[in-house]
């Protein structure tokens, strides 16, 4: 069984927006999850990732990025998507103050957080968590969206798919090496962006949904 609170964050210069804890029984660590560009925390990826995450001792705290909130199609600035990333930071911090912190998301969510940490905003965050680190768009390798995680100075966990189109591991492998021993990547084979993998593999979504838990729990824990 878990907890669930609705909370509401104040944004600097950006006003208010939604927060959710879910929080296991037995908590270990606590994530602060923010959801990709183009669905917010409720969609059905980051409800079903939080109650898997909770299966494995990881408490949540997903919230939305105030374009979200307001319905606008266009994300912030990056000025206040890491504004965001830093309120709830801070407010996690507060409502668990007995739980180590991480923090991270999906897509672009996780990209901010760590663009957050290399700006030293996040100061009490133990390690980052993306799941699907947008590396560039679609069709457009590239690795300048990489350059700052040089300046990341906190252990880092990749979970990527081998379809996603936008990560080429050709081009993440390299930038993970170069981070050395703050870096883990963590393949899943014929995932997408999205973590759907093909019939082929035998598996179920559901089922990567688990290793994905599975996977943050035990490197978070081999931290300590």
């Amino acid at each position: 069984m878990a907890d669930m609170q609705e909370f509401t964050l104040e944004i600097q210069d950006a006003g208010k927006v939604s927060a959710v804890v879910v929080r296991p029984e037995k908590p270990k660590w606590m994530l602060v999850l923010g959801h990709g560009a183009g669905a917010g925390m409720h969609n059905p990826f980051m409800s079903a990732l939080t109650t898997e995450l909770a299966r494995v001792g990881v408490a949540t705290m997903r919230y939305q990025f105030p374009y979200m909130e307001e319905r606008r199609k266009a994300p912030d600035k990056p000025k206040v998507l890491m504004a965001t990333v830093l309120a709830a930071a801070q407010a996690a911090a507060k409502v668990a103050p007995d739980l180590p912190l991480l923090a991270g998301g999906k897509s672009m969510g996780g990209r901010m957080s760590s663009q957050a940490a290399g700006e030293g905003m996040l100061a009490g965050v133990r390690g980052l968590v993306f799941f699907g680190f947008p590396l560039h768009p679609p069709k457009q390798p590239g690795t300048k969206r990489a350059e700052h995680l040089q300046n990341v100075n906190i252990p880092m966990l990749f979970l990527q798919g081998t379809r996603d189109d936008l990560a080429d591991l050709k081009l993440l492998k390299p930038i993970c090496k170069k981070l050395g021993k703050r870096a883990t990547l963590h393949v899943i084979e014929t995932a997408d962006h999205s973590f759907h993998v093909l019939k082929k593999s035998g598996r179920s979504d559901e089922e990567v949904l688990r290793e994905l838990a599975a996977t943050t729990a035990n490197w978070a824990d081999e931290m300590e």
